[in-house]
């Protein structure tokens, strides 16, 4: 009975994606920075509006805009439900709050501007319980949180150009566990009575790690003429140093070819993608603004494999991989905003991501289930004079669910599955100087 247990835990750790808030519908990235950004569905490369939405989508609106600061609070609400096999259930957390700060001001002569800002800007996390199960309690965690800060430069070439640029430093927080734990029952020994014990089997990278990590944005923007602006950003990846945990020892491999390590630390990368997106932004009259945007994100390059180094594994190999088999993605977004008077915008967005995680891989991914494609976005902004503005956002992203064999087959009755879907609100405060 130990063996299977241990096999079993062995391919449900492979279901280990990593972790924290599973925010909004690109991977695990958000939709947009700022509640301008949100309220726009993300479609902002070619119409930043304020120092959020500037320095991560796009840094060289900064040069177009007034010396100003803004502040962003979210609360970020996921549903998220799995099935590990053995009947569906739901994760325990279920609130995030996620903050945003920037500003833009003049520097070094005419034209040019610095900016930047620091952000929450992706993340995901589960926290799933399952006990009484044929093979015991299996726990399910995960928990990734990715904050950056992005100090900018942009400058105006000519009246038609803008470039800009932004040195992404960044850190993230990242643990997760995937265990079942089998309890085996009091009885009679040698030496007397003896009461029950509980045994773990499975990955427990449990304990927080941080990491660090640098990138670089490139941006432009192109103004044709007062109705059609365009624009273009490149985001270098972003290289992190290894998170490290020190454990007694792990369970890693298959079913099959179950890999144990031994006590000592034990490390591994995650990297932050590389991306592009290019923008249309046309105005058909002064007050009406249609934005549209398509994204490419390279998650293969950093979600194919997670490998994780430690001590002493058993096949002599440095490091065993957890095969999370994330595609590229290719997201859309449009965004539009009517300037109902002086004081009043109101915008709207909607945005489509393709899924990065196959259902052929479902069991690998149950705890990391950064699913969603479907969102809708509305907003509003409030001038309230004196250099004042109010800007609220409310998003919601459809349920999706992937679906595929149980990391526990054949000792599970079901097949896996993994359920997200999103909401949230946010409240933005801005005073140009």
């Amino acid at each position: 009975m130990k063996r299977t247990i241990l096999h079993v835990a062995v391919i449900g750790a492979i279901s280990m994606g990593l972790s924290a808030t599973a925010f909004a519908t690109d991977g695990y990235q958000l939709v947009g920075i700022g509640q301008y950004a949100m309220g726009m569905g993300g479609a902002v490369v070619a119409a930043p509006d304020d120092p959020l939405s500037a320095a991560i989508s796009n840094p060289a609106g900064l040069a177009d805009m007034t010396p100003q600061a803004a502040f962003s609070a979210e609360i970020f609400n996921p549903t998220r439900k799995t099935n590990f096999g053995f009947g569906e259930i739901g994760s325990h957390s279920n609130i995030y709050g996620v903050p945003a700060i920037g500003w833009v001001a003049p520097a070094f002569g005419d034209g040019i501007v610095f900016g930047g800002g620091v952000y929450g800007t992706s993340g995901l996390g589960v926290n799933y319980i399952q006990p009484n199960t044929q093979l015991g309690t299996v726990q399910a965690y995960s928990s990734i949180t990715f904050m950056q800060m992005a100090p900018s430069m942009a400058m105006k070439v000519n009246h038609h150009l803008s470039v800009g640029a932004s040195l992404n430093i960044a850190a993230e927080q990242g643990s997760f566990q995937q265990t079942i734990g089998h309890t085996s029952p009091g009885g009679m020994g040698p030496n007397g009575p003896y009461p029950p014990s509980t045994s773990y089997t499975g990955l427990n990278l449990a304990s927080p790690s941080w990491a660090y990590g640098v990138g670089l944005t490139l941006g432009a923007l192109y103004k044709v003429n007062s109705m059609v602006t365009l624009g273009f950003t490149y985001k270098s990846p972003i290289i992190f140093t290894p998170m490290t945990w020190q454990e007694t020892g792990e369970v890693a491999g298959s079913l099959s070819n179950p890999v144990t390590g031994g006590p000592g630390q034990y490390s591994g990368h995650l990297n932050y993608p590389q991306q592009v997106a290019l923008g249309l932004a046309i105005r058909p009259i002064p007050q009406w603004l249609i934005s549209v945007e398509g994204q490419w994100i390279n998650w293969h390059a950093t979600m194919d494999n997670f490998n994780i180094y430690g001590p002493s594994w058993s096949n002599g190999a440095s490091s065993v991989a957890l095969p999370l088999h994330w595609n590229n993605q290719w997201v859309a977004n449009i965004g539009t905003q009517y300037n109902v008077n002086k004081w009043l915008q109101v915008r709207a967005g909607y945005t489509y991501g393709s899924n990065p995680i196959s259902n052929a891989n479902t069991a690998s991914n149950l705890i990391f289930p950064a699913v969603v494609q479907n969102a809708v976005t509305f907003g509003s902004t409030q001038k309230l004079g004196m250099g004042w503005k109010l800007t609220e956002a409310y998003m919601h992203s459809f349920a999706n669910t992937i679906s595929g064999t149980s990391p526990y087959y054949p000792y599970a009755s079901e097949n896996a599955s993994a359920t997200l879907a999103e909401n949230s609100f946010g409240l933005q405060v801005g005073y140009d100087f």
